[in-house]
């Protein structure tokens, strides 16, 4: 399972996914404004204002970053939502809105603010839930634009979003699905020598033949660069011996997978055989600690419970785990809620997260296995089985 083959017979081997997910569909996202409008409504809010990136994806579709231009959606509580959007651009958008809206669109030499804030004293209302991701610089000019009350608009928009649907679970499954794959294949093609960088572009490489854009992102550390949470600079060969991280994930209509492998290349020491299999022990009592009703910072806690018994920690301390258990995932990798102490956040059906309760040992190296679970009526069911071993990447 670990070395014996080459990319070029792995790349050759893979072929697009078989009976991908289905899109998110047009009802759907209809059902999720109407839902935002009503979350604002019970805020005070008469509007909201969303930005684009993934929550404007989320409700409406389109799949943009945000850039230099600015681009939102506004969503009153009664009435069509308005796009705000560059002129050249309605093309495009036109091309990937998946919902009726009116546009309200600005020319280069316009003040896209200003035509905010004249689409605002066209309804009527005084209250504007604001996404927290609409950049600080253009909140403040909107404010001195427009008589209107800004509010923070996360609240409303955040628990449209934490809740997956059914689409959005078959989604997110088919991508962890791939990466898990994508991992197999990657722990077959080491052998002593190679360097981080040819690894990264095979998984690239590997996670397009499965019919992704590439790897969303790609950490690759050998060695002593384990124990370093995000991995250290330079290329670094692999030798004989020697522990394997590998965290990478890809999209599927958006959807993210995040999964992290750490395994022996060769014969590793007796003290990365036992914290190895104290980070397996907590990641999977963090999963059993999983019920609705109990809050986040319980299953970062049960994490925790097993590696201070371990003699580890306690808290952040190293050796230890450094950061929290876990984090939300969907349309962005890292989204509310937190499994991290102080998150008092409920687990309902249809929550998603990482679980990953790193242990690093400074200096030496460090250990973290990550797949990523959702809520259910019961407990939590896993998106993709866990490691079963230090020499058994997969499977």
């Amino acid at each position: 399972m670990i070395g014996g083959s080459t990319p070029e017979a792995e790349l050759a081997d893979l072929e697009r996914w078989q009976n991908p997910a289905p899109a998110i569909a047009q009802q759907e996202r209809i059902e999720r404004i109407e839902k935002l409008r009503a979350l604002a409504g019970g805020s005070g809010a008469d509007a909201v204002l969303v930005n684009v990136g993934a929550s404007m994806h989320y409700f409406t579709g389109v799949p943009w970053r945000p850039t230099e231009r600015l681009v939102a959606m506004l969503v009153p509580v009664s009435g069509q939502p308005v796009m705000i959007c560059p002129a050249f651009e309605l093309g495009s958008l036109e091309a990937d809105l998946c919902i009726a809206a009116d546009m309200r669109l600005w020319e280069e030499d316009e003040d896209p603010i200003a035509l905010i804030a004249d689409t605002l004293a066209s309804l009527s209302g005084k209250t504007l839930a604001v996404d927290p991701l609409f950049p600080f610089q253009w909140g403040e000019r909107l404010r001195a634009a427009t008589p209107w009350r800004l509010i923070d608009g996360g609240p409303a928009i955040d628990e449209c979003r934490i809740i997956k649907s059914p689409a959005e679970l078959a989604l997110l499954a088919q991508a962890k699905a791939m990466t898990l794959e994508v991992h197999r294949r990657t722990a077959r093609i080491l052998r002593p020598g190679i360097l981080q960088s040819e690894v990264v572009r095979f998984i690239d490489a590997a996670h397009r033949a499965l019919g992704a854009s590439g790897s969303s992102f790609c950490i690759v550390q050998f060695g002593h660069a384990t124990a370093y949470p995000h991995g250290l600079p330079g290329d670094r060969a692999l030798e004989d011996d020697q522990l394997v991280l590998v965290d990478t994930g890809c999209l599927v209509d958006g959807y993210n997978s995040d999964i992290t492998r750490t395994y022996a290349f060769g014969e590793v020491g007796a003290d990365e055989h036992r914290i190895w299999a104290v980070e397996a022990e907590a990641q999977q009592a963090a999963f059993d600690a999983v019920r609705p009703g109990r809050t986040c910072e319980e299953i970062d806690a049960a994490a925790r419970g097993v590696i201070e018994k371990a003699g580890l920690g306690p808290d952040y301390r190293l050796p230890g785990l450094p950061h929290r258990t876990g984090h939300g995932v969907g349309l962005s990798i890292h989204e509310p809620a937190y499994l991290v102490r102080g998150d008092r956040t409920v687990l309902e059906p249809g929550m998603c997260f990482s679980n990953e309760p790193m242990i690093v040992v400074p200096d030496r190296f460090g250990i973290r296995l990550e797949d990523h679970f959702h809520v259910t009526e019961t407990g939590a069911a896993w998106f993709t089985p866990p490691q079963a071993a230090i020499d058994r990447p997969v499977g």
